[in-house]
């Protein structure tokens, strides 16, 4: 699953976040963005080369959140580095190689534009859309929501229709400046799960793109967010892997020093075994993410491993929420009053079972790869 160095980049990560981050709780989110960005978060790779461009990446992020980095920030670096920068680079179309420096140095920020306040996961439903002109550029119009980023990012990789039938040839992406005159941002909206990344909406009001603006060729957008959603489902709940083990070793302390009836609550075997069950989320979790990862930099297409990232995603959330819920119950009342070291954290869980499509439309989704047949 991990090795030495796996875990020496998840040590050096883990010591970062307990330290210099730690000193920018009260900072803005792109000064902390810009301070990860420093120590090199966006381009990590094993010293050594002994481990994989995605795997040290996976490393990174446990680490930061096994030192303490709050989940949203987390989330944000697994989101733009396994949603939106790996598929990229991955095509390497021009627009990209253009910008990859600066969001390397984290000078630039990017968020993946897809979900509309009527649709996110049925992509065909949208109405965002995109018209070339006589000269070859592109008019953008319409709006984006619940993006996560949005507010404060530089670039957004937009999914918008280019054809009105309902075909797999019907959307194309676009990577926009959201400096470009015609983009409006929200404020950010408010929400009560991974709070420490903001989310908002993104208006494009007749947005004239350059024709280099294109990733890929037109009519392709489809796959290319087919390749996205299985990078970002295989992946992205790796951020939780860091706050999962801070709160297990933290519960197993409590539960070692906590006396009830003349007892330390850990020699109860009811104790205890709801200590094993999170102790076995995290290591199934650990287990299929890194697996995930190492398929990925061995060069196994993201897209043939669709049905395998979708049950990642789903088996790493509700293993996550089970956890939450155990670590919950163990610290009692202390679990919900702020302060206490004990503070049970139940909304970013149930987020996950949410985010890069609902785990009951992925049930579907892999049904139908098993050869069942149903629909959306």
């Amino acid at each position: 699953m991990t090795g030495a160095a796996t875990d020496a980049i998840v040590t050096e990560w883990s010591a970062f976040a307990a330290s210099a981050l730690d000193g920018l709780g009260a900072a803005d989110f792109r000064t902390r963005w810009k301070a990860m960005a420093a120590e090199g978060i966006l381009g990590v790779i094993a010293s050594d080369g002994s481990a994989g461009p995605v795997t040290s990446a996976l490393a990174a992020i446990e680490g930061l959140g096994l030192g303490g980095a709050p989940a949203g920030l987390c989330y944000a670096l697994a989101s733009q580095r396994f949603g939106i920068q790996f598929p990229l680079q991955g095509i390497g179309t021009p627009v990209w190689s253009a910008l990859a420096d600066g969001v390397e140095q984290g000078d630039l920020l990017l968020c993946h534009a897809l979900t509309e306040e009527r649709g996110g996961s049925d992509p065909l439903s949208m109405t965002t859309r995109a018209v070339r002109t006589d000269g070859g550029q592109w008019r953008l119009t319409g709006r984006k929501a619940f993006v996560t980023a949005a507010p404060v990012a530089d670039h957004a990789l937009v999914f918008a229709r280019t054809s009105a039938e309902r075909t797999p040839f019907a959307l194309s992406a676009f990577l926009v400046d959201l400096s470009t005159p015609g983009v409006h941002r929200s404020d950010p909206f408010p929400k009560v799960a991974l709070t420490d990344v903001p989310m908002g909406a993104l208006d494009f009001d007749d947005v004239r793109l350059e024709p280099d603006r294109l990733v890929g060729r037109v009519g392709a957008g489809l796959a290319l967010l087919a390749t996205t959603t299985s990078w970002e489902r295989g992946l992205l709940l790796g951020y939780a892997l860091g706050p999962m083990r801070r709160v297990l070793e933290r519960t197993i302390d409590w539960t070692k020093s906590r006396r009830q009836f003349e007892r330390r609550m850990g020699e109860s075997h009811l104790v205890a075994g709801r200590i094993a069950d999170m102790a076995l989320a995290v290591h199934r979790s650990r287990t299929l993410v890194y697996a995930m990862a190492e398929r990925l930099d061995r060069g196994v297409s993201a897209r043939s491993l669709s049905s395998d990232a979708a049950l990642t995603k789903i088996s790493i959330a509700e293993d996550y929420l089970d956890f939450s819920r155990q670590a919950a119950t163990l610290g009692g009342v202390r679990s919900f009053v702020a302060e206490t070291g004990l503070t049970a954290d139940l909304a970013d869980p149930m987020a996950a079972t949410v985010y890069a499509g609902p785990n009951d439309l992925l049930r579907v989704s892999v049904a139908r790869g098993l050869g069942l047949p149903v629909q959306n």
